[in-house]
């Protein structure tokens, strides 16, 4: 578990304006961070596994096993996921998917980032020659306001859908095909283990 949360990699880029470069090369508020983590979270809904390694969570979705490993600690931080150590451990969900929503994911990972940032840009029009007469900046710059209406209506739309909401529709047959999968990986890691112990026991030649 520990070595899983000390790799690096860069999974998207930025712009000089702070907005997120995306793998085909358009622009987005949100990285595809969000989209890895949201994946990811949908395979610890079930009690079998209850709880999976970065590594193996990574595997199972297809996602870089780096990138995972530097958004699990967010989701930790965030107290969305809890890790254990050992060979059984892992992450697992905090407390029960219907209450974790997709904007408390998006937060964790992404932070405070705002939709719009205004620089108060109103008061420079050079006819105001430094000194923007009063009706020009009465209250709330109205571009700022369009934008902040638009940023609380965003949230309160992600606010609406949670993780257990997300998982609707997976057959029960795929479930057991999660389950078997994720089994056999802890047992592949328990023999290599295992093998490790015996090999480190053999008698010097």
């Amino acid at each position: 578990m520990a070595s899983d949360k000390h790799i690096v990699e860069q999974d998207s880029g930025e712009t000089d304006d702070g907005a997120l470069v995306g793998s085909q090369g358009g622009v987005s508020l949100y990285g595809v961070s969000v989209e890895y983590g949201l994946h990811v979270l949908l395979w610890l809904l079930s009690e079998r596994p209850k709880r999976a390694s970065s590594r193996d969570l990574a595997e199972m979705q297809g996602v870089p096993p780096a990138s995972l490993a530097k958004i699990m600690p967010k989701l930790e931080r965030a107290g969305i996921v809890v890790s254990r150590d050992g060979i059984a451990g892992g992450y697992e969900l905090s407390r029960a998917a219907s209450d974790i929503t997709v904007l408390d994911v998006v937060d964790a990972i992404e932070g405070d980032r705002k939709l719009f940032d205004c620089k108060d840009v109103r008061r420079g029009c050079v006819l105001f020659g430094g000194s923007p007469p009063p009706w020009s900046i009465h209250g709330v710059c109205r571009i700022h306001a369009v934008m902040m209406r638009a940023e609380k209506r965003m949230r309160a739309e992600l606010a609406k859908t949670n993780l257990a909401e997300l998982a609707q529709g997976r057959p029960a047959k795929f479930e057991d095909s999660v389950a078997n999968w994720f089994s056999e990986k802890r047992a592949e890691r328990e023999l290599a283990r295992l093998s490790g112990m015996k090999a480190g026991r053999r008698p010097q030649q």
